[in-house]
């Protein structure tokens, strides 16, 4: 991704404003997705095909999680491993999101097309946050 094209993204040209800026953005979608599956799990199941009870439980983890995200972004600079670890975990929600419509769920048509547009939501957020790390200077391995 060019310099340019990733500063205008990220509304800066300092990384580390960018990365706070990403991991923001993260925090907000991430708490208002585990707030909605939390308050409305019943209705948004039967919307999607997911059971209720488990939109719940993933409601709380997301809240909590976004709180934690929320946290890191409110950071002058971020600690490096909390942020690898969000990178990471970001990832990993991806990849088992995709493969949970496979596995785990029979989703409707609205959750056939809500469980991959988030997976690839949260896998942007990633990939933002970890060119971000990385042009700070302390993302390299």
């Amino acid at each position: 991704m060019s310099a340019t094209l990733f500063a205008g993204f990220a509304r800066t040209t300092v990384p580390q404003t960018a990365l706070r800026r990403f991991l923001a953005l993260d925090a907000v979608v991430t708490t208002g997705n585990g707030l909605a599956y939390a308050l409305f799990g019943a209705p948004l199941g039967r919307l999607l095909g997911v059971a209720g009870p488990t939109l719940l439980e993933l409601g709380l983890f997301l809240t909590a999680y976004g709180a934690g995200v929320g946290w890191l972004a409110s950071r002058r600079r971020p600690p490096v491993l909390p942020v690898k670890f969000v990178i990471e975990a970001n990832y990993a929600w991806a990849a088992v999101s995709l493969l949970s419509l496979v596995l785990w769920f029979s989703p409707t048509t609205a959750g056939a097309v809500w469980i991959p547009a988030q997976a690839l939501t949260v896998a942007s957020f990633a990939l933002l946050q970890q060119l971000a790390l990385r042009a700070t200077g302390s993302g390299t391995q």
